[in-house]
């Protein structure tokens, strides 16, 4: 069966599996990519992670300012794909776009669509608590992550995994069920399936408030928070006026009032959520308080929790949170 003439659009290190992929299977003929972008404290120009594979794999790259604009579009066609494929490339693209190849583009996504459409799909399905996310292959159309999908992949999350930990094992699985999609595209095998818009749920895009934790939303919603902002942005809340950034929630047991700091053990800083839940599934009944066992303060490192107190003492009765 012959190669696919393929142009690859994408931008994170979350594409690169997906592109090593089609260099080993298809011919890809250019990849497309975000301009690069200030970074650092010197602001030096930062390449995409995608851009730095396909120069390494003597892959032309191109990196429009605009997808709209010419002469973006001549160029594209001029490379005359057989299919696109689109994985996290950072903008939606026009319908001139979208039907320049035969087989149109594909579009590798990290949710089970119609779940958590939009620019954070992974880090909201952390969010939300989801106890299975996986990956959709979808025919893409000219909304947000609406089109039919051709394959999907399930994964079973358990309650500690952080969003970086579930990107690091979604892109490889995403590789997966693409080579699976081309080779059944190839083969006339591909029947699209509509999605639900009815099931529908957006992911839209983090920014640092989104990590602002709110303790009387519940231990199972403020450690959900900071699993999914973890690394970034990161949940925080407020110590004596300053940030204090939370990482490695677990639920235990525990009563107070929301944001009261309890104390200090093994499993790290202990620390008050409400209103109470009543899973009645800790020891000694509800688990209605976080233990954080890892912190990080303005200017120093993340640490644990306990190496962190040893130095800073956050003493029981504190109250964490806007004043």
């Amino acid at each position: 069966m012959a190669s696919l003439r393929v142009v690859f659009m994408g931008s994170p290190d979350f594409a690169v599996p997906c592109l090593d992929a089609l260099l080993r299977t298809e011919q890809v003929v250019a990849v497309v990519t975000q301009p690069d972008k200030p970074a650092g404290r010197g602001l030096g120009l930062l390449a995409p992670a995608v851009k730095v594979r396909a120069l390494a794999a003597g892959v032309p790259v191109l990196q429009p300012a605009s997808v709209r604009k010419p002469p973006f579009l001549d160029e594209l066609k001029a490379l005359r794909p057989d299919v696109m494929v689109v994985v996290a490339y950072g903008k939606i693209l026009p319908p001139e776009v979208l039907a320049v190849a035969p087989h149109g583009c594909l579009n590798v996504h990290g949710s089970l669509l119609p779940k958590y459409r939009g620019a954070a799909p992974i880090q909201w399905a952390v969010i939300r608590g989801e106890r299975e996310t996986g990956v959709t292959l979808m025919q893409m159309d000219a909304g947000m992550d609406t089109g039919p999908m051709l394959r999907r992949r399930v994964l079973a999350l358990d309650e500690t995994i952080t969003a970086g930990e579930l990107y690091e094992r979604l892109a490889p699985l995403g590789a997966e069920v693409l080579l699976d999609g081309l080779a059944d595209l190839q083969a006339g095998r591909l029947v699209p399936e509509k999605q639900d818009d009815a099931q529908a749920t957006m992911a839209p895009m983090l920014s640092k408030e989104t990590g602002r934790v709110d303790f009387a939303a519940g231990a199972r919603a403020v450690r959900d928070l900071v699993r999914g902002c973890d690394p970034w942005p990161t949940a925080f809340t407020q110590l004596a006026g300053s940030p204090l950034k939370l990482f490695k929630a677990k639920r235990v047991s525990g009563s107070g009032a929301p944001g009261t700091v309890i104390g200090a053990d093994r499993d790290g800083l202990l620390v008050a959520c409400g209103p109470p839940e009543g899973d009645g599934d800790g020891p000694n009944g509800a688990l209605n308080a976080v233990a954080f066992g890892e912190l990080q303060l303005p200017g120093k490192r993340r640490m644990p929790a306990a190496a962190l107190l040893a130095g800073h003492p956050i003493a029981a009765g504190t109250r964490l949170g806007a004043p």
